[in-house]
């Protein structure tokens, strides 16, 4: 039902408005077109890509056993498949439907605009006649014919008066006189008429126009809104099918139940149940002897002192293992509460994954412990054999002789025992964990025991010439000389291993190839890459006979900021930044807490480097008023940076917080700590680029902290060069930075104006009510904002001064300290 107000009521003196709605409806349609095309298109090529991504999958090798996953992922790929081929069928529906009735709809809009155009023109075509030409017209001749019959009056009075001619002068004169009245009799009936027209006009013909002109408008608005409910219905991901598809997936994820996981893969690979056999005294061995007993330990003088060192020896190993024994099961019991403490407080499922590497922690000291437990049976049924044998022999010949020595030390007997059996690599290893773990109480000689352990056998984690997910670059700039080595974990491809080699005044990358169980370059395979990287190193055996690299130096690891993923205990969550989460955490040694940031594994390599250049500058500053650097975790993926944790949070949460609490003296305080960290930065030619108050911290006693060198960089000439404006903050950026990519001290010292704005307003976002480019573009014109309530005056010329145009006007960071080190003691 149409409101009270209408084209034909309100608009009749509205052409040239209705002309640029029409053309103004026209865009927009064009542009509702041009978006449903590109609909059309991504539906299609999305389509397309599901279609292609299921039939690659399906082509992958079969598993050699069915499980929930395998089965659950099968219906994904399937019902990805569904979703590909009614992604297309929407894409056709939309293309044939939507699309193809708004084309019509464009040039049906286009025609009722030309035809208004045409039919508005006739009307007031028609109505300009009547009304004003066809009057002019006889107004003219009106004037003409009055101005006729007055002159042929006047000759009539002159002939009346001389008495000549007045017969003809009175013939012209009632000639002129019919003429004029006759033509006012038309110009009366003209004027009706045209009064008549008017008033037709305007009370029917031009609303009638307007109004049908309104009815095709609002048909038209109808129609569109018929063709973008379908659209809207077309284009729908919660229609019926799609909705079904991922209840599909949905109900095939529900599916997975870990208790049957591997049911099908037992069943597959389970064991012939046959026992194992058990060792036994190979008895072939007393064939030539002179008849020595099976299973008996001999006890005679030849062996007396010999025995009582090996029961010495025993009873030390045994006392080592159990303590060692205590300890790893209180630390396993620990873990496993502070798991189960997480398990219950986490908010979502996914929470959990995050324990996977504290699970992975609890399962190697688990499996530790079962090592120790072995190692202490093990050692008491060795113990009792001889103490069994001691207490018999002392009972049958109580003068048995001393022993001619001092008991061997354990080291001694472990390297003579190992060196003989293979069985027990696994356990030398752990052995080896334990006299490390006990070196202080077993003294000296324990160093001899890692002699028993080749540096090739430990683990590749351990290894001196192993760097961990370190990135390309940084690894380049650590090979200096012929023949320095690295191995490190490729940050594009995670699990791949890089030999990296100087060689030839240029710095080679070797992929360390895996296939069938060995680790290989292009020649003979190991087990291990310790083994494979010692062989190379130890024969000097070229790397590939193409580039004919030899190993010379092992560059070591930095060992002073290495820490393992295992030294670190996960905590809450602190926060997101921009390359992952960042956590409160635990470190190991010392309980000590700290913040761990956190890279996400799937980052590009370009981003992954650009999260560890932070550690790489803060490895090299220690002030009071930087953020201290605790060490890396790059053994392995995901790489963390472990950071003194920060007990404030950072300085705009802060200062938005306490804001009613905060004295001008705190304040003041708060921004020389800010000026003293910039200085050392300034002095070590360390460029921020990123100072704001959301990049600090406030710490113990609300000293001020700089933090987050995400996008810092150190230069020897304190200039930078960048391009682009990509996550620029444009409200903390200097001018010249913003428009030609020049960084450097001096455009920090602009954004420390900011800063100061920052803290002086209590957390107040710069430049209030622009956008960024309108404060860009104020600035230029030579806006500067003004200073916050309660701002000494001091501190916003000091804010003034940091914003000069020019970088060269601008103070220095030291002048800064020294300047705000006067304002503090006012």
């Amino acid at each position: 039902m149409r409101s009270g107000m209408g084209f034909g009521r309100d608009l009749r003196n509205s052409h040239e408005g209705l002309l640029k709605l029409q053309d103004w409806e026209l865009k927009l349609l064009e542009t509702v077109k041009r978006f449903m095309t590109l609909r059309v298109k991504s539906d299609k090529e999305y389509a397309a890509l599901l279609l292609s991504m299921t039939q690659q999958t399906e082509k992958q090798e079969a598993c050699d056993y069915v499980s929930t996953v395998s089965k659950s992922w099968s219906q994904m790929i399937r019902q990805t498949e569904v979703l590909g081929r009614v992604m297309r069928s929407h894409a056709d529906d939309l293309n044939s439907g939507p699309l193809h009735r708004l084309a019509t709809l464009i040039r049906d809009k286009q025609q009722v605009k030309k035809s208004y155009q045409s039919l508005h023109q006739q009307l007031e075509s028609h109505n300009h006649k009547v009304t004003r030409s066809d009057l002019e017209k006889l107004k003219a001749t009106y004037r003409q014919l009055s101005r006729d019959a007055n002159n042929a009056k006047e000759k009539y009075r002159e002939a009346l008066a001389k008495g000549r001619e007045a017969e003809r002068a009175r013939e012209r004169y009632d000639k002129a006189t019919a003429k004029l009245h006759n033509l006012h009799n038309q110009y009366v009936l003209a004027v009706c008429g045209a009064r008549t027209q008017q008033d037709e006009h305007q009370r029917c013909a031009a609303p009638a126009l307007l109004d049908a002109l309104q009815r095709m408008q609002e048909d038209m608005t109808l129609a569109l809104k018929s063709i973008l409910e379908e659209y809207c219905e077309i284009s729908s991901l919660l229609t019926e099918e799609i909705v079904k598809v991922h209840q599909e997936i949905s109900a095939a994820v529900q599916q997975i139940d870990p208790l049957a996981e591997y049911q099908h893969f037992i069943d597959a690979y389970r064991s012939p149940e046959t026992l194992e056999a058990i060792v036994e005294f190979d008895t072939s061995l007393l064939d030539e002897t002179d008849n020595l007993p099976a299973n008996e330990i001999l006890w005679n003088t030849l062996t007396a002192d010999s025995l009582q060192a090996m029961l010495s020896s025993a009873m030390e190993e045994l006392v080592l293992t159990q303590q060692d024994l205590l300890t790893k099961e209180a630390l396993a019991d620990d873990l496993d509460t502070k798991i189960q403490t997480s398990e219950q407080n986490a908010e979502r499922k996914s929470d959990c994954v995050l324990l996977l590497s504290q699970k992975l922690s609890l399962l190697e000291l688990r499996h530790t412990v079962q090592l120790l437990r072995g190692s202490e049976a093990r050692l008491a049924s060795q113990k009792a054999l001889l103490d069994a044998k001691m207490a018999s022999a002392a009972t049958s010949s109580p003068s048995t002789p001393p022993p001619l020595a001092l008991p061997r030390t354990l080291c001694g007997i472990h390297r003579k025992y190992l060196e003989k059996s293979s069985r027990f690599d696994t356990l030398r290893h752990s052995l080896a964990g334990m006299i490390r773990s006990h070196k202080g109480m077993l003294g000296p000689s324990t160093s001899q025991f890692f002699d028993v352990i080749p540096t090739s056998e430990r683990p590749l984690a351990e290894q001196e010439w192993y760097h961990g997910a370190i990135p390309r670059t940084e690894a380049q700039e650590l090979l200096r000389q012929q023949g320095d080595f690295l191995v490190r974990e490729s940050h594009g491809k995670p699990g791949e291993y890089v030999l990296s080699v100087f060689s030839d005044e240029q710095r080679r990358h070797f992929i360390i190839q895996y296939a069938d169980s060995q680790y290989r370059f292009e020649g003979t395979g190991f087990a291990t890459i310790p083994q494979l990287i010692e062989h190379h190193f130890s024969t000097k055996q070229v790397i590939t006979k193409k580039s004919g690299v030899v190993l010379l130096n092992p560059v070591i690891k930095d060992k002073k900021w290495i820490l393992n993923h295992e030294d670190v205990v996960l905590g809450e969550l602190l926060g997101k930044g921009n390359f992952g989460e960042v956590f409160k955490g635990t470190l190991q040694r010392d309980k000590m807490l700290v913040a761990v940031k956190t890279c996400k594994e799937d980052l590009p390599p370009e981003l992954k480097v650009r999260f560890l250049s932070e550690a790489r500058i803060l490895k090299q500053y220690d002030h009071p008023n930087i953020v201290k650097l605790i060490g890396v975790c790059t053994q392995r993926q995901p790489i963390y940076i472990v950071m003194e944790l920060v007990s404030g949070g950072d300085f705009l949460s802060f200062l938005r917080k306490k804001k009613d609490e905060l004295k001008m003296k705190q304040l003041v305080r708060f921004a020389a700590d800010a000026a003293a960290g910039m200085a050392y930065l300034e002095n070590k030619n360390c460029i921020h680029r990123d100072l704001a108050a959301r990049n600090c911290l406030v710490g113990e006693g609300n000293v001020l902290k700089i933090s987050d060198f995400g996008m810092s960089r150190q230069e020897d000439d304190g200039v930078y060069s960048s391009s682009g404006l990509k996550q620029i903050p444009i409200k903390w950026t200097a001018p010249e930075a913003l428009n030609y990519g020049r960084y450097s001290s001096e455009s920090d010292v602009w954004s420390y104006g900011i800063l100061l704005w920052e803290t002086f307003s209590l957390g107040m976002c710069p430049y209030p009510g622009m956008t960024n480019q309108q404060a860009r573009e104020q600035v230029e014109k030579g806006y500067r904002m003004a200073c916050p309530q309660r701002c000494p005056d001091d501190m916003y010329k000091v804010m003034q001064r940091c914003w000069q145009y020019n970088p060269e006007d601008r103070p220095k960071f030291s002048e800064l300290q020294q300047e705000l080190v006067a304002v503090k003691k006012k």
